[in-house]
């Protein structure tokens, strides 16, 4: 399986992201030293696809097929890919507040910590529709692992699509998000042109 490896504050100073959207308050004191010149359209075109991608923690080819996905669909293709990025389980538990990063989201799933409706779901991609129930199993409530990440992720904003219950670990999926939820820093309307070209 492929999995990006790059140093994650590195690549938030590379994009020109705050580490805050990944879920980390560490900050960079590096600056980035860039040479004075302007980029291309198509640079910063390319530059938007890339921070969705690191947001969201997906490859290439998955995003070129959620990018497929959302141009089939019904509306704006750019606000349908960002829901569709956003309705991931990884995110969805990210944004309920039961992981610190997206990536240890991800992890958690992966272990088989993750109910939707009643099921166990070990797939980070997992899309996530209204009225879902998501819960950590019983099993894993107790582990010291959650205690931490609930303490750290005290004062973190959940979505007002989303419902959390963070005693019970358990969140509700009230509405699929609209563009103006997703507190994303990234111009989805530019990745559009990128694949329309």
């Amino acid at each position: 399986m492929a999995v990006d490896r790059v140093p994650v504050l590195k690549r938030c100073r590379s994009l020109g992201l705050e580490p805050g959207f990944m879920g980390l308050d560490k900050k960079s004191n590096r600056e980035l030293k860039r040479a004075n010149h302007k980029m291309s359209e198509y640079g910063s075109q390319m530059r938007e696809k890339q921070k969705a991608k690191f947001i969201y923690g997906v490859l290439e080819k998955p995003f070129r097929n959620y990018f497929a996905k959302a141009n089939a669909m019904k509306g704006q293709v750019g606000e349908n890919l960002m829901t569709l990025l956003e309705c991931r389980l990884d995110n969805v538990i990210f944004r309920l507040g039961f992981a610190r990063t997206r990536r240890e989201a991800r992890q958690i799933v992966d272990h088989r910590h993750v109910t939707v409706n009643g099921k166990i779901v070990n797939i980070p991609s997992y899309e996530i529709k209204a009225g879902d129930a998501i819960e950590i199993k019983e099993k894993a409530k107790s582990s010291t692992r959650y205690k931490e990440v609930l303490e750290q992720t005290n004062g973190r904003v959940v979505p007002t699509w989303l419902e959390s219950d963070r005693e019970a670990l358990k969140g509700t999926v009230k509405s699929l998000p609209t563009r103006a939820e997703i507190d994303v820093p990234v111009d989805e309307l530019q990745i559009v042109e990128l694949y329309s070209k």
